[in-house]
């Protein structure tokens, strides 16, 4: 039998079910040396094409990736040591609020800074329009990138969450939007997500095309938010090369392992885990697109709170179905709306039932999934779809726990730990 605490909420007796502390096992294939990787394949380049002299841009991100600052202090470190004069840009389209300040203050957030790199960080939400696209649109380059002898684009391959295409979120798409600034992502996102498919390779191989390009760096992370491959892409097989990682990062990433859900209960969202808050691939639930995201059947979904790394953007909050007043007084209003305004998307802007706590808030979504007939609730809970290897899972799962490959159970069932507010401490990432 289910040993459970009964809450009473509107008239009803709702179960919560004791939870399960279990695994998920996903392949682990990392990098163990990534300061060597890297210097090693910059001196290779360097052979061939050397950097001595060049004033070279490096573009960073605002989407998280492992070990962000390691990567760009080591690429930055290895171009000077061959007699380049890097600088780093921003690449993040309209993030950061979509100002010049709020993308170096991104950039700060991840220990990418002037003084932790060893060089300046250039931030300016200023473009310059290189060329155009067959239709007339204009491709917006950083302005300040656009003056360098030549441009590094460094970007995590991997699906994006809001269409399908053989170039999703990575190189390509850094180059059409995340150098684009405010002006070129606007731009580009006024033709709608169902165009980026070919939209998104067009406009970077225009760039690529006038552009005086040193070389891409891709990264392709693994389940566990490590490194899975860095690889220095040549330029004049960018796009080529891009695909083929996409294919492998879609083969790494994680995926909740059970048959069904009721109630997905998510810590926290933010877009350093995900351009739609919480990854439609994990979830199922995108804002545009939704019948090309497949995953396993969730009936409601509960967000808890933001990410620190989000400033506030609550991107995605839309697509939960019940969340937590503290989450809703997280909303930096700014910054979440220029995004939604930015991709034409409101959808992810919306804001959920808001419950007054945690507790509430869960409590709510069992209620909103019970059927006729009475049967153990199943309820799995996350950090975020980013940290997948350690979840939750309520006991209804024992069974299926015990008879999955890649599932295993790491202690006995517990009852939830909340604070006297309602609140939880945020689940251990693995």
């Amino acid at each position: 039998m289910f040993n459970v605490e009964k809450v009473r909420l509107a008239g009803a007796d709702v179960e919560l079910p004791r939870m399960l502390p279990i695994q998920q096992r996903y392949a682990a294939e990392s990098i163990d040396d990534l300061e060597g990787t890297i210097r090693a394949q910059v001196a290779e380049h360097d052979r061939a094409h050397p950097v001595s002299g060049k004033r070279i841009a490096v573009t960073v991100g605002s989407r998280g990736i492992a070990q962000l600052d390691r990567i760009v202090i080591a690429l930055v470190g290895a171009l000077a040591e061959h007699g380049a004069k890097p600088f780093v840009v921003p690449a993040m389209g309209s993030h950061g609020g979509g100002t010049a300040d709020g993308q170096r203050q991104v950039l700060a957030e991840y220990g990418v800074t002037e003084e932790t790199v060893g060089a300046p960080v250039i931030s300016s939400m200023e473009t310059v329009v290189i060329t155009r696209l067959a239709d007339g649109t204009p491709v917006h380059f950083d302005a300040e990138a656009a003056q360098a002898d030549s441009v590094v684009v460094l970007g995590r391959v991997k699906p994006h969450t809001d269409f399908r295409g053989t170039h999703e979120s990575g190189l390509a798409k850094m180059i059409a939007i995340g150098l684009g600034k405010h002006r070129g992502a606007a731009t580009l996102h006024r033709h709608g997500f169902e165009k980026f498919d070919t939209l998104i390779p067009e406009a970077a191989s225009a760039a690529l095309g006038v552009v005086p390009f040193e070389f891409g760096v891709a990264v392709v992370e693994n389940a566990y938010e490590n490194i899975a491959r860095l690889e220095l892409v040549a330029t004049d097989r960018m796009l080529e090369r891009e695909a083929e990682l996409l294919a492998e990062a879609k083969s790494l990433m994680p995926k909740l392992l059970m048959s069904d859900i009721d109630v997905l209960v998510v810590d926290e969202i933010g877009k350093d885990i995900s351009g739609a808050g919480m990854d439609p691939n994990i979830t199922g639930r995108a804002p545009v697109n939704a019948d090309k995201f497949h995953a396993t059947p969730i009936k409601r979904v509960v967000v808890l709170g933001l990410t620190e790394h989000t400033n506030g953007n609550a991107c995605g909050l839309g697509l939960a179905d019940l969340t937590t007043q503290g989450c809703v007084d997280q909303i930096e209003f700014g910054s979440f709306y220029t995004n939604s305004l930015t991709s034409g998307v409101p959808d992810g802007a919306r804001i959920p039932m808001a419950l007054a706590n945690d507790r509430d808030a869960i409590v709510a979504a069992l209620h909103l999934t019970r059927g006729p007939q009475e049967r153990p609730a199943k309820v799995v809970r996350i950090r975020n779809t980013m940290s997948m290897p350690r979840v939750e899972v309520s006991e209804a799962y024992a069974r299926e726990v015990a008879e999955h490959p890649d599932m295993a159970a790491l202690g006995e069932p517990l009852p939830w730990q909340f604070d006297a507010t309602g609140r939880l401490p945020k689940l251990t990432p693995h």
